[in-house]
């Protein structure tokens, strides 16, 4: 069993690659089909980024390469961004966000070359009609493969990302969805539920009441709640257990990068839209790839002003997402202690002393429990 406690004198990377083969209706990032050629200025942008980062005291333990659609990227380029992080024999976990159906034998060998162990599949759905509504062209059988794959070329540490709430969805084909999941057995799931959101297209469309996209085939809130619970307890069957709001793991197989967000650990971004904490600044670079290579190539940093971080507030809205829950210490229970109890009696927070936990209820009302500890 792997520890996932946070280690002294480490941090994590976070390397955006916000290029995709085609945008899905329901993303909200800052990705999307680009130019090959501004492809190639980015992949340069980044490594000189890399190169230029003055590192600090702490080497990195874990990378993750999101976007977008990072196995697009060929290894050979994969090979020199990882190549100009240091401290590769001390990574614990580099993960890597793939598409299913973008794998080949040749990728995956290539991955692993460069130090890639962990790779999340954003498989949303396996149900076919709910796919191809939202411009997603895989297929089950395709998940079934690349998981294969990935497991042959020696990549255990596998994430399955699925969204509750995506046009069409039902409670039956969302059981269809977690019967293939549970045959195929991944050490760690995530479960988001679909936001809506003016800058996706499909949110987009929703806000302004329009029916392109499938807007009007959305499952109401309460019928994503149902749909979010079902996904609870058949994992927790499973033997994957909800560790944080949207994340899901077999004992000792959390990410190890995404609990650096949760338990406030530094962690340098790198990339457009990438966003970096050093334990008392915020600060993110700027949105888009053609922003990031134009900045590059008039030698200026791509880095937006920071901001100061407010560790009293930002560890309630952060650490309460995991699901063992945040300590009040006494200066905590004299600036919160009316929220606390309001929050207990409206039974949205469990209090065990000073151990402060979301209920169930709470979870899925969570943006109301954090709203409290803000200001």
């Amino acid at each position: 069993m792997r520890s996932t406690e946070p280690r002294h004198g480490t941090g994590g990377v976070y390397i955006s690659f916000p290029f995709c083969a085609q945008k899905c209706s329901f993303c909200n990032f800052a990705s999307g089909v680009f130019p090959a050629e501004l492809e190639r200025e980015y992949i340069d942008a980044v490594i000189c980024e890399l190169r230029a980062n003055p590192w600090p005291t702490w080497q990195p333990d874990t990378v993750y390469i999101g976007g977008g659609t990072p196995s697009r990227l060929h290894p050979a380029d994969l090979k020199r961004i990882l190549g100009a992080v240091p401290g590769r024999e001390n990574w614990r976990e580099s993960t890597l966000e793939a598409a299913p159906g973008s794998l080949t034998p040749e990728a995956v060998e290539g991955w692993v070359e460069a130090g890639i162990n962990r790779v999340s599949l954003g498989v949303q759905s396996f149900v076919t009609r709910e796919l191809a509504r939202t411009g997603r062209k895989h297929t089950a059988q395709t998940v079934y493969d690349d998981c294969a794959l990935l497991r042959a070329n020696g990549i255990h540490e596998i994430n399955i990302d699925l969204i509750a709430g995506l046009p069409f969805q039902t409670l039956e084909s969302w059981a269809e969805s977690l019967d293939h999941l549970q045959r195929i057995a991944p050490p760690h799931v995530s479960v988001y539920l679909f936001e809506v959101d003016e800058d996706s297209n499909l949110g987009l469309e929703v806000i302004q009441g329009g029916q392109r996209f499938s807007a009007g085939a959305l499952p109401s809130p309460d019928r994503m709640a149902d749909l979010y619970e079902a996904a609870v307890q058949r994992l927790h069957a499973m033997g994957i257990q909800r560790y944080e709001i949207s994340n899901f793991a077999v004992p000792g197989h959390e990410s190890f990068h995404n609990l650096k967000y949760w338990q406030m650990e530094p962690y340098l971004g790198f990339g457009a839209d990438a966003h970096s904490f050093d334990q008392g600044r915020r600060w993110g670079n700027v949105e888009t790839a053609a922003e990031y290579v134009a900045r590059w190539q008039l030698r200026r940093s791509p880095a937006l002003e920071a901001t100061d971080a407010i560790p009293d507030e930002e560890r309630f809205f952060v650490g309460l997402r995991l699901m063992r829950g945040v300590e009040a210490n006494p200066s905590d229970w004299e600036r919160w202690g009316l929220s606390i109890e309001r929050l207990h009696d409206a039974g949205l927070l469990a209090v065990e002393g000073n151990l402060l936990r979301l209920t169930g209820r709470g979870v899925l009302l969570s943006n109301d429990v954090f709203q409290e500890f803000i200001g």
